[in-house]
């Protein structure tokens, strides 16, 4: 870093304490995170700028300063004047005001309309923007809107400096301080004065360990009760990052006197309260005594029974003579069905909740295609739905129907912070069929069902095999494991995907097998090339993605091939490989870095999280089309939508020319490239393995250690999700009642 080794007391000539005024004339550097800033300072009576280092939140040219501290001589870089305290105040003079203006700090405001708002107000610009801001637009070129975007960024602006002094005066990151304030809004402050914990729930990006610090420096005991629950919740949260449901008992307890360092009865104590107030609720699971928080118990309990309750009742739908209908329906998709398919499809007609799955080539899409048929000659309105945007937009293109993300079909409402269509406003349609079901979490689940009205029958299409949801819960497999529902095993692949190497690979990994590589030349659409050396095996991955598969296959490098990495770091980790496949296919142009990440013009990123304002959700995947430095936005294109991002929201997104296995669910890609390596042991597992190859269309290309690879296809599942589901499902409706009876879960949408 940056000026990190600072002088030492004896090559240092240190002076008596003094106070340093001037005006910054450039920010030589400056590190988000610490506050670390290295300033270049005009101070009157001196011909040339001097040096000013020290930590504040943040600073730009034209803004006055006072440092209060040291002259120092750097060794390496000489006299400077190190700061203790240093604080920024609004530039007084005509010029440091159009510095400060033009330097990007304020939205809507560039160098061209700085010199012109100057120009025009002079001094009293601040007391315009403050109290009489529709003055601005008296200026050419400023209308409603951009007046209005320079009002906000300045309000917001004063309150993040505020926020952002205030937190680094008890040591946590200055990175954060635009999330705190979209969060908390101007009640951020006495919000963290009053549970500082807040952060960890609440912000991402800060933990539950910078949360902690914080409060034990405003003063909280280590052994309060606000800590100990605090701790007990972050133990749960994490459970439920892993995708668990619920908690052992024992084991939060256990890990909560570890992460506090505090003893077991004072744990016990905040546990007993925490079930007392039923933040908590507690249960036994597969004999276990579990944990749950609160509102995921709910969740669990109300989608149970909400599944039983939608089986009973009649179809939606006129009778159906089942074998004419499908002799009828084959006739229409020019196709044959197997008894197996012929069954499912049966099934999904006479049951109000079914289930499909199977892996690549066993025949799904035309399955729920000769549904369609049938439904529709009966003029049942069909509804189809998937957990991501490209999965739903695949089942548009094999239907000829709309499909609908599972969000988008609810309607989210980020004013109320639900979902439109509930237990109480439920949606239109008689039969829902959801692809890409192994995607489903708890909460998601819960939703879409909840929302389903009494007539409607659920068809669930997917592939259990695949890794599980991103979030807590494995609806699908808790489902079919009940046994209380009509279930469809396919698993027979048809002659049309018999040619593919990667369907037969694919289940060969599936059972247990090692996958075989097709020769070179040979027109396989499967590939194995193996390198030991993980250095050298990232070589070979830019090789294959710059240059050999676009070459061959005529395709775009950025657009049709996806780099699948087991997990993040490592060199063969995602994050490594982004940063070296963003500098070979888009090594030039207008580039911006927030958050430790470089972002450049078209390159390909992916959302984080969903973001209902801006209607784009975990997983979708875009190009950056334009950096706006005026407006401080960066302007991304998903599919014919541009959607855009202010410099301080870019932690939303992250470079996608390699992306984790996980984050690929529910998508497919014209080429994938696996790395595949010993250096992922972790998560080397067979559904990882598994649900990578079957990403592939056209092609896919594993490269690593053999080793490696044969460790996955070894290792089934290692850790099963801690979910009560399947029990609950196979309860009688009486228990289930009971449990849900004194705390009804109906309004839980999200």
């Amino acid at each position: 870093m940056l000026y990190t080794s600072m002088v030492s007391t004896e090559q240092a000539k240190d002076e008596a304490r003094q106070s340093l005024t001037g005006t910054v004339d450039r920010v030589t550097y400056h590190n988000d995170e610490t506050g670390f800033t290295v300033l270049k300072v005009l101070v009157g009576g001196r011909k040339t700028p001097v040096t000013v280092i020290g930590s504040i939140p943040q600073i730009v040219p034209g803004e006055g300063v006072v440092a209060e501290g040291a002259w120092i001589t750097d060794r390496q870089h000489g006299r400077q004047f190190k700061a203790e305290q240093l604080k920024g105040s609004p530039p007084d003079s005509l010029e440091g005001i159009e510095k400060f203006l033009g330097s990007g700090m304020i939205r809507g405001i560039g160098p061209v309309y700085a010199a012109k708002l100057v120009q025009k107000f002079g001094k009293e610009i601040f007391d315009v923007i403050d109290r009489e801001s529709a003055r601005l637009e008296e200026v050419d070129g400023i209308g409603k809107m951009r007046r209005q975007c320079i009002k906000e960024s300045w309000s917001e602006s004063k309150e993040i400096r505020s926020i952002m002094s205030f937190l680094m005066t008890h040591g946590i990151s200055t990175a954060r301080a635009f999330r705190i304030y979209k969060c908390y809004g101007d009640r951020a402050i006495p919000t963290v004065n009053k549970d500082p914990y807040c952060l960890a729930r609440d912000i991402k990006g800060i933990g539950f360990k910078s949360a902690d610090a914080i409060a034990m420096k405003m003063g909280i005991s280590p052994t309060s009760d606000l800590r100990a629950r605090a701790g007990i919740e972050h133990v749960l949260l994490e459970f439920t990052t892993n995708g668990h449901c619920a908690c052992p008992l024992d084991e939060l307890i256990d890990q909560a006197c570890t992460i506090l360092g505090i003893d077991r009865p004072i744990i016990e104590n905040a546990v007993a309260f925490a079930l007392k107030e039923r933040r908590l609720v507690r249960d036994q699971v597969d004999g276990t005594t579990m944990i749950y928080l609160a509102y995921l118990f709910d969740t669990e309990v109300n989608l149970a029974r909400r599944l039983k309750s939608l089986q009973r009742g009649a179809y939606p739908s006129p009778p159906i003579v089942i074998d004419k209908a499908i002799a009828w329906a084959e006739s229409k998709i020019g196709f044959d069905l197997a008894p197996m398919q012929r069954q499912a499809v049966a099934g999904a007609l006479t049951h109000k909740v079914s289930v499909i799955t199977g892996g690549p080539g066993v025949g799904k899409t035309t399955l729920v295609r000769a549904i369609i048929q049938i439904l529709q000659a009966k003029k049942v309105s069909i509804c189809l739905c998937a957990p991501t945007g490209r999965a739903a937009k695949r089942l548009s293109e094999t239907t000829g129907l709309e499909a609908k993300t599972i969000h988008r079909m609810l309607e989210f409402e980020p004013g109320k912070g639900s979902f439109k269509f509930n237990a109480k406003h439920p949606l239109e349609g008689d039969v829902f069929i959801v692809d890409e079901s192994s995607m489903l979490d708890l909460p998601l689940a819960h939703a879409l069902v909840s929302a389903l009205p009494r007539r409607a029958a659920l068809v669930l299409v997917g592939d259990v095999d695949q890794l599980p949801s991103v979030g807590p819960g494995s609806v699908l497999k808790d489902i079919i494991r009940s046994g209380c529902f009509p279930v469809s095993h396919l698993n027979e692949i048809f002659r049309q995907a018999e040619g593919s190497a990667i369907v037969v690979n694919a289940h060969a990994v599936n059972r247990g097998q090692t996958p075989v590589s097709g020769e070179p030349g040979s027109g396989s659409d499967f590939f194995i090339m193996e390198e030991e050396d993980p250095d050298k095996a990232v070589e070979i991955i830019l090789r294959l993605v710059q240059k050999r598969i676009p070459s061959k296959m005529k395709i775009s490098p950025i657009r049709d091939i996806q780099v699948l990495a087991p997990m993040q770091r490592g060199s063969l980790g995602a994050r490594n490989l982004n940063a070296r496949l963003q500098e070979t296919l888009n090594p030039t142009g207008e580039s911006l870095e927030r958050f430790g990440i470089l972002f450049r013009e078209k390159d390909k990123v992916m959302q984080l999280e969903n973001d209902y304002d801006k209607e784009v959700f975990n997983g979708d995947v875009g190009y950056v089309h334009r950096l706006d430095a005026d407006d401080q936005q960066m302007v991304v294109r998903f599919g014919d939508r541009f959607v855009h991002y202010g410099y301080n929201e870019l932690d939303e997104l992250a470079p996608a020319y390699a992306i984790t296995v996980h984050k690929s669910q529910g998508s497919e890609y014209p080429c994938v490239v696996i790395p595949v390596h010993t250096q992922h042991f972790m998560m080397l597992q067979r559904n990882l393995i598994y649900t990578a190859i079957t990403r592939g269309r056209k092609l896919v290309i594993l490269v690593g250690s053999k080793k490696a690879i044969g460790m996955a296809v070894r290792r089934e599942d290692v850790q099963q999700r801690k979910t009560g589901l399947c029990q609950r499902l196979m309860q009688p409706d009486d228990r289930l009642a009971l449990e849900n009876k004194e705390f009804p879960a109906d309004e839980i949408d999200h």
